[in-house]
């Protein structure tokens, strides 16, 4: 029997899903999930660290278990954000279809679930795994950089985005919707923050401190 996960008022939970490699994870990225929760009401955001992404031909540079070390670290103070670990945990690649569905099976039917990507991984959908069958398990959050044209979709995701995009919450549901997002630039990249640590320059301005303290404790990003 699916038990149903409820707030304290009785009423369905809004959980967001934010995935990513965080190799290593930066202020930027909390921006993001603090106004991805803000945008669309949620009672949580939930971190999914990735384990291995089948979608890269090159893997991240830190290991699994020290990304997931520090996206806990990361927020660690943050009542609003927690951390999912299944993704490092699962052997073999890491599907998102996979992640929700196992998530809408623990969480219950009345669930309210939105997993959020960029525009960028919105024009490549129907290259994923059962990507038709993501908004049977949630809804999809999109966050749209300006001048966003949705002609410029595969023609699939062009006619999934006119079936199913919404931009308002008159009937907010527990999945099968997909709403379009103006969040705060990810200005931050990766990349870069890498290339500085290698340097040795200064990184205190854009890495959480307990981040940056697991850094240099682990000796990561040396090289590049």
């Amino acid at each position: 029997m699916v038990t149903r996960t409820k707030t304290r008022r009785n009423k369905p939970v809004r959980l967001g899903l934010f995935g990513g490699t965080f190799d290593p994870i930066h202020n930027a990225h909390l921006r993001m999930a603090d106004a991805f929760a803000a945008e669309l009401a949620l009672n949580r955001v939930r971190l999914i660290p990735a384990g291995r992404p089948y979608h890269r031909s090159q893997g991240p540079h830190a290991a699994p278990a020290q990304r997931l070390a520090m996206a806990k670290l990361a927020v660690a103070d943050r009542p609003l954000l927690s951390v999912d670990e299944r993704e490092v945990r699962r052997p073999g690649a890491a599907y998102t279809i996979d992640t929700l569905e196992e998530l809408r099976a623990e969480l219950g039917a009345d669930a309210e679930l939105w997993f959020l990507i960029g525009g960028d991984s919105l024009a490549t959908l129907h290259t994923w795994k059962r990507w038709d069958e993501l908004l049977r398990f949630a809804n999809l959050a999109v966050a749209l950089r300006p001048g966003f044209d949705p002609a410029s979709l595969p023609v699939p995701v062009q006619a999934l985005w006119r079936a199913r995009q919404v931009s308002d919450f008159s009937n907010r549901t527990a999945s099968g919707t997909i709403r379009p997002l103006a969040l705060p630039p990810v200005d931050i990249a990766a990349t870069d923050i890498r290339q500085r640590l290698a340097r040795g320059d200064a990184v205190d301005d854009v890495l959480p401190p307990a981040v940056l303290a697991y850094i240099r404790q682990h000796r990561l990003y040396q090289t590049v």
